[in-house]
């Protein structure tokens, strides 16, 4: 039989009535309660000085490539991630402001008048973020989260401190106190509501339309103070492991190394389902046998072969890090299959050359998620293909109906 459509209505006296899913709306393939149980997560990492093209990247398209030096630490799991070449945000330029756009493909980031717009990550949590305790999770140097009306949701640079905030209980008196905050922080939201919609009667349509953005906001924050209050006095997951120690920015592999195990960690638990991560350390000199320069400078090699040299030792512990943290997600048992199989990993840059400051040609890998993988997806290096299409098919296999993002054209070719 035909399943029902997830747009069917309930219609009558001009009253048109959403139904909730039902199992006559799942596709026969699919056991009801598995397609209900099942949670479907999303990691997006962005390293912003980019990789050596041409240690990234393939030289053959299609599934039987041979490795390139970045990607032989995952010669074990290739069957478990897609290459992909030559795409990019189209009309994000800037150099290291693009890093703005990573997850947004809000056009033109350098520009004095820029507003960003709602990120990836955030989409997702609209939908499913009230499923886990924290919607999202967002870690690194700087923020990839940006709200729907384009304001940066604040990073956690230490993985320690996320570590505490994911499953540190605090004492029966710090939780009362906490409730007594969010009681408090509810009241300011429905004086300051009140005040402004009184304001918005007396102000020009153009002001109108600034105090409706703000209405969002506030209405998104009390959404977010009741479910924050919901879980306060929820323990949080004992864990029985104690708290990392904090790292210097400067052993950039250890605090990556960190990150992912923090992670891997929420992940496991269910206490987020959506997690960005921006790499760190790009100011100093990493903590990395042979490296003697600051990172940002190798960027900017100028096919300098001592620096080349150097920018390869970082790039290839980064990748090494990487990878050993797909591997412990596939490790990872959950029910018939294993976490890496239910989470959707993107790897990528800002840059595709960061010594030219380009924003084009973007080294882009997804691992995970179900999807047929082990293959170098090989678009126009010169005439990109729309990374957008990307975060339509992610957004897709999350559950969440999109039909476009940003500037997409649809969903990614070949995935």
């Amino acid at each position: 039989m035909k399943p029902l459509s997830r747009r069917t209505l309930l219609c009558g006296t001009g009253v048109g009535l959403a139904l909730p899913l039902l199992d006559a709306m799942l596709p026969s393939r699919v056991k009801a309660n598995e397609a209900r149980d099942t949670p479907r997560r999303f990691v997006a990492i962005n390293i912003p000085l980019g990789f050596i093209p041409a240690n990234f990247f393939p030289e053959q398209a299609g599934g039987d490539y041979a490795m390139p030096r970045y990607l032989k630490p995952g010669e074990s799991i290739r069957k478990d991630f897609t290459v992909i070449s030559g795409t990019s945000h189209p009309s994000v330029d800037g150099g290291h402001s693009a890093e703005k756009s990573f997850l947004t493909a809000a056009p033109f980031p350098g520009a004095r008048t820029f507003k960003n717009t709602i990120s990836l990550d955030q989409l997702l949590a609209k939908k499913i973020g009230e499923k886990t305790r924290y919607a999202s999770l967002t870690l690194g140097e700087k923020t990839l989260s940006w709200s729907a009306n384009g304001v940066a949701i604040p990073a956690e640079e230490s993985p320690s401190k996320a570590f505490a905030k994911l499953f540190l209980n605090g004492s029966a008196k710090e939780v009362a106190a906490q409730e007594r905050e969010l009681e408090d922080g509810r009241s300011i939201m429905d004086l300051v509501l009140g005040d402004a919609k009184a304001m918005a009667k007396r102000v020009s349509p153009a002001d109108r339309d600034k105090l409706e953005q703000f209405f969002t906001a506030v209405r998104e924050t009390e959404q977010q103070l009741t479910k924050t209050q919901q879980w306060s006095r929820t323990p949080k997951p004992d864990l029985k492991i104690q708290q990392p120690r904090e790292i210097s920015s400067i052993d950039l592999v250890g605090t990556l190394r960190a990150h992912f195990d923090v992670v891997r960690l929420a992940l496991e638990t269910d206490s987020t389902r959506l997690v960005t991560l921006s790499g760190t350390g790009y100011g100093s000199v990493p903590m990395i046998p042979g490296v003697q320069m600051g990172y940002h400078g190798l960027s900017h090699h100028g096919k300098n072969p001592d620096m080349l040299r150097q920018l390869e030792l970082i790039e290839t512990a980064t990748m090494q890090a990487f990878f050993e943290f797909l591997s412990r997600l596939k490790e990872s048992k959950e029910g018939s299959s294993n976490l890496l199989d239910r989470t959707q990993v993107l790897l990528g840059s800002n840059l595709g050359n960061a010594s030219g400051h380009l924003t084009t040609n973007l080294p882009v890998l997804l691992a995970g998620g179900g999807f047929e993988h082990g293959k170098h997806l090989a678009f126009d290096p010169i005439n990109n293909y729309p990374l957008p299409n990307l975060f339509v098919s992610i957004a897709q296999r999350m559950g969440v109906e999109v039909d476009a993002f940003a500037s997409s054209s649809g969903t990614m070719r070949g995935l």
